[in-house]
């Protein structure tokens, strides 16, 4: 009897546990998302079938490499951030860009200053003493940015929403734009509701001045064992007087890249996933021969590889990605912008960043 009534104590115990702590987010009761046609079973479901079903020879093979030391996943030193003058790219006119490693970037257009999945945090997991740890300090700390207009958010895992970085951001943040169903975690985490709002596949919202739709991706979602699928994941198109730009958040290639570049092309800048990919999940993250094929889907001028230079979360070369888009472009003369972390450029420049600069640590 008593190691029943111990095994029902640690059992509520991991339950209260999964649901009080704050970092695993919040979680909703079915609102208007029930009516959406991306919402099945309780689940949300992707545009075509995805699945992430892995072997399990596979799976051991992963755990095997996983264990195995490879020098060359991660910068031999910790990279050395771009200094970041706020004040003079507040006062620059015309469309900026800043990337902070990883997904996470700064955009300054008509007049206002956004964020795309800013993930500032240390370690790309629930826990700060574990898990995936950045490769260096972000360019500049949360509290030294300036107000924000607007927050964009892809989806909920912890490489791209991060509990520290959105709770020093509520307060100095005007309004953040969601995927269906991922506003429980930021209410959960200081977030006023009128700060919110939520938007389905194709869903557009005017944001004084800007647009901003809320488009297809081919992912998942999920921040503990039992909350998978059950928060939107997405891309946004991101619309200023004569700006057009796309971020793609994680995604696998699929036919939405087309239909999105069908309908809101052709864009001045894609911010494209080019990072974290393996034959064993082909169908969530793309290889980086396929950013580029999505790149001309949408019809991009312009593309800025994402999903990298910040976290060892897959398998391959820390800059194996980037190095790959380049490539692949490379027969297109296309042009592939490739900033320092840190560094402030114009989007539309006629000179842009486009050298290696990560050979300075190898």
């Amino acid at each position: 009897m008593q190691i029943i009534v111990a095994c029902l104590v640690v059992f509520a115990g991991v339950l209260l546990f999964f649901r009080w702590y704050k970092p695993f987010g919040g979680r909703s009761a079915r609102g208007a998302w029930v009516q959406s046609a991306n919402y099945k079973k309780r689940h949300f479901v992707n545009q075509i079938d995805t699945s992430m079903d892995m072997p399990a020879g596979e799976s051991m093979s992963m755990v095997r490499e996983m264990l195995r030391r490879d020098a060359h996943r991660k910068p031999p030193r910790p990279l050395k951030p771009h200094k970041l003058d706020i004040d003079a790219l507040l006062d620059k006119p015309e469309p900026q860009l800043v990337w902070f490693g990883h997904s996470a970037s700064l955009i300054r257009l008509a007049g206002k200053t956004l964020l795309l999945d800013p993930m500032l945090g240390k370690t790309a997991s629930p826990f700060s003493f574990a898990g995936p740890k950045r490769f260096s300090q972000p360019p500049v700390a949360v509290e030294d940015l300036p107000h924000i207009d607007a927050v964009l958010i892809s989806h909920d895992h912890y490489d791209h929403l991060d509990y520290p970085s959105i709770k020093k951001l509520a307060g100095k943040t005007t309004k953040f734009f969601v995927p269906l169903g991922l506003g429980a975690h930021l209410r959960k985490w200081g977030v006023q509701p009128g700060q919110i709002e939520e938007l389905d596949w194709w869903d557009e919202a005017v944001f004084e001045g800007l647009t901003f739709a809320c488009t297809p991706a081919r992912h998942f979602s999920g921040r503990t064992l039992t909350d998978r699928f059950k928060t939107l994941w997405c891309s946004w198109v991101i619309q200023a007087d004569h700006t057009k730009l796309f971020f793609s958040g994680d995604t696998g290639y699929g036919p939405h890249f087309k239909q999105i570049g069908d309908k809101y092309g052709p864009f001045d800048l894609t911010l494209l996933e080019c990072g974290q990919y393996d034959k064993r999940w082909p169908n969530i993250h793309m290889q980086p021969e396929q950013t580029f094929a999505a790149h001309q889907d949408l019809r991009g001028k312009r593309l800025l590889p994402l999903h990298w230079g910040a976290f060892v979360l897959a398998l391959h070369s820390w800059i194996d990605s980037v190095e790959r888009v380049q490539k692949a472009a490379r027969p297109f003369k296309a042009e592939v912008m490739t900033p320092k972390i840190g560094e402030a450029v114009a989007i539309r420049a006629k000179d842009y960043p486009h050298t290696p600069w990560w050979n300075e640590y190898l």
